[in-house]
C-alpha cells in the first residue's frame, strides 16, 4: 500500500476486493448495453441483483460520462455506489477516459462523504498500461480540484472529500504506486504554475518571481538560486533583453535555478522560459480587448517553475538548470521604439521593427547565457506567437528545433503525458524573412508563418547546442468562461521528458 498526499487530498493504493472496503462512495464502471465487469458483478450478487435490476430498468445507458448514484444497497459496506458509464468500446482513448474521471470527481465533490474508493482497474485505455492509465487518472483528479481564490473575500468552502483509494491487482500494484507518485508531483507542479499565472500583474512582476525562486531554494537543499539584477543584465551585454524592460518601472530580472540531482560532471539539461509578467506590446501597443490576459505572458517561466517543483519533489537523478528571462513590456518615454537597433549578448545586432515581438528578444539573450552551462540540451518555453494559436488552436503546443533526436523525445513525452505537441518546419527559406538592411537580423518578418519565423530568430542564438522551442501561446491559459485561467501546461510534457532522461 502507498499513501501520498497532494496539498489537499490523500491518495491510497490497495490490492483488495472492492466489496470488502467500508467507504462513503464506491465507484465502479458500467458499459453500454448493461455490460458490467467483475467488480460490478460481485456487488450485484451481494446486493441480491439490485444493480442489475436498476440497469434493466434503463436508468443508466452506460455511455461515456454518464453516472448514476445508488444509495444504501443491501449487504454492501459502501454507503453509496456510483455507477459510471464507460461506453461500448473495449479500449478508450485518453479524452473519453478523462471525461469519465471528470464525471466521477464532479459527483464526489457534490457528496458529503469524506472518502471514496475507485474500482476502475478493468477500464482499458488505448496504448496505456497500468502506469500510464493511473497517471492520467490521478493527474485529472488533482488538477480537477484546483481552486484559485486568493483575491476573493468569500473563500471557497473546504472540500469534504479528503481521501481516495485506488484499487488494483497485486501484479500491477508497484506500477500503480509509481504512477501515483509521479502524477502527484506533476499535478502539484501544475498547481504551482497555475497559481503564478493567475496572479494579477501588480503582484506578479519580475522581482516577485525572483522572490519565489529564492523561497524554492530555501525549501530544497539541492537547488541553488541566482537572481541577476537589471543593472547586471545590461553589464552582461544583454541588449535585447534589457531593451524590453526599459520602458517599465518594474525592473527586469534574470533568474537562474540550478538543481544538482546527479554527479557534478554530468552535463545539465537547460530550460529557458519567457517571463513577460505583463505585455502591453510596448510602443507597438496591443488592442485593449483581452489585454488583461497578457498577465499570462509569463506562462513559459511559470511552467518551468512547475516542472522544476515536480523534479525536486521526485528527486530525479539529473542535473537541471532553469533560466527565466523576466521583464514587463510597457510604453513610456524610456521605452524601446520600432526602428531601434540593439546588440545582443552574442554580438549579433537586432533591428526592432515591432516592440510587441518582445519574447524572442528576452529569450535570445537567455539562450546565449545558457551556453555557459555546457548543456546536454536546451528547451525554451514561451507564449510566443498568436500565429501558433491560429495554426494549432488551444489543444496542441508548437514544437520546432535544430536536433531530430530531441524533437522525437519531446513528441514522445507529449504523447505519454497527454500534453501533446506538433512539429512545425523550420526550412532555411523562412530565415530570409528576417533579413534587415540595417542590422544582422530583424525581430519580425512579414505576416506569414509567424510561429516559424519566431523560431528561426531564436535558432540563430542556439547554434552551439541541441535546442528545441515550445510555443505555448494557445495552451498556457484558457481565455473565457468559468474555466478562464492558467492551465499549467506544459508541466506534464516537460516533467515527462525529464523523467525519461532520468531513466535513459
Amino acid at each position: 500500500m502507498i499513501i501520498l498526499r497532494d496539498s489537499k487530498m490523500e491518495l491510497v493504493v490497495k490490492s483488495v476486493s472492492p466489496e470488502t472496503l467500508k467507504t462513503a462512495t464506491l465507484v465502479v464502471s458500467v458499459g453500454e448495453w448493461r455490460k458490467i465487469g467483475i467488480a460490478t458483478k460481485k456487488l450485484d450478487a451481494l446486493s441480491g441483483g439490485a444493480i442489475g435490476a436498476i440497469l434493466k430498468r434503463g436508468d443508466l445507458a452506460g455511455k461515456v460520462g454518464q453516472s448514476l448514484l445508488l444509495q444504501s444497497l443491501p449487504n454492501l459496506k459502501a454507503d453509496r455506489v456510483l455507477l459510471v458509464g464507460v461506453g461500448r468500446d473495449a479500449e478508450l482513448d485518453d479524452r473519453p477516459f478523462r471525461k469519465i474521471v471528470s464525471t466521477i470527481l464532479a459527483t464526489l465533490k457534490s457528496l458529503g462523504g469524506t472518502d471514496a474508493v475507485l474500482a476502475l482497474d478493468e477500464i482499458i485505455v488505448k496504448g496505456r498500461d497500468s502506469y500510464g492509465k493511473t497517471r492520467l487518472l490521478v493527474e485529472s483528479l488533482i488538477d480537477g480540484g484546483y481552486i484559485f481564490d486568493q483575491f476573493k473575500s468569500q473563500k471557497t468552502e473546504p472540500r469534504v472529500l479528503q481521501k481516495i483509494t485506488l484499487l488494483t491487482m497485486k501484479i500491477t500494484q508497484a506500477e500503480v504506486e509509481r504512477a501515483v507518485t509521479h502524477a502527484t508531483a506533476i499535478a502539484n507542479g501544475m498547481s504551482f504554475a497555475r497559481d503564478l499565472g493567475n496572479l494579477p500583474p501588480n503582484v506578479c512582476h519580475p522581482i516577485y518571481l525572483g522572490e519565489q525562486a529564492k523561497a524554492l531554494g530555501k525549501k530544497f537543499k539541492d537547488l541553488k538560486i541566482e537572481v541577476i539584477s537589471e543593472k547586471r543584465i545590461k553589464e552582461l551585454g544583454m541588449g535585447a533583453f534589457y531593451a524590453v524592460g526599459q520602458g517599465s518601472n518594474q525592473q527586469s530580472r534574470l533568474i537562474v535555478m540550478k538543481y544538482s540531482g546527479s554527479i557534478k560532471s554530468e552535463k545539465p539539461y537547460v530550460l529557458v522560459g519567457k517571463g513577460i509578467t505583463f505585455d502591453t506590446g510596448g510602443i507597438s501597443l496591443k488592442p485593449s480587448a483581452s489585454m488583461d490576459e497578457m498577465k499570462y505572458d509569463m506562462g513559459g517561466a511559470a511552467s518551468i517553475f512547475g516542472a522544476l517543483h515536480a523534479v525536486l519533489e521526485l528527486k530525479l537523478p539529473i542535473n537541471l538548470v532553469c533560466i527565466l528571462a523576466c521583464a514587463e513590456n510597457m510604453p513610456s518615454g524610456n521605452a524601446t521604439r520600432p526602428g531601434d537597433i540593439v546588440t545582443t549578448m552574442s554580438g549579433q545586432t537586432v533591428e526592432i521593427l515591432n516592440t510587441d515581438a518582445e519574447g524572442r528578444l528576452v529569450l535570445c539573450d537567455a539562450l546565449t547565457y545558457a551556453e555557459c552551462f555546457n548543456p546536454r540540451a536546451v528547451i525554451d518555453i514561451a507564449t510566443l506567437t498568436g500565429a501558433c494559436v491560429v495554426a494549432l488552436g488551444s489543444h496542441t503546443s508548437g514544437l520546432l528545433g535544430n536536433n531530430g533526436e530531441l524533437i522525437e523525445q519531446l513528441l514522445s513525452a507529449g504523447m505519454a503525458a497527454d500534453d501533446r505537441v506538433w512539429q512545425l518546419p523550420m526550412f532555411d527559406e523562412y530565415q530570409e524573412q528576417l533579413d534587415s538592411p540595417f542590422a544582422d537580423i530583424a525581430n519580425v518578418g512579414n505576416s506569414k508563418a509567424g510561429t516559424i519565423t519566431a523560431a528561426c530568430f531564436l535558432s540563430r542564438f542556439a547554434k552551439n547546442f541541441h535546442w528545441a522551442h515550445l510555443d505555448i501561446a494557445g495552451t498556457a491559459w484558457t481565455s473565457s468562461g468559468k474555466d478562464k485561467g492558467a492551465t499549467g501546461r506544459p508541466v506534464p510534457l516537460i516533467t515527462q521528458y525529464l523523467i525519461d532522461r532520468a531513466k535513459a
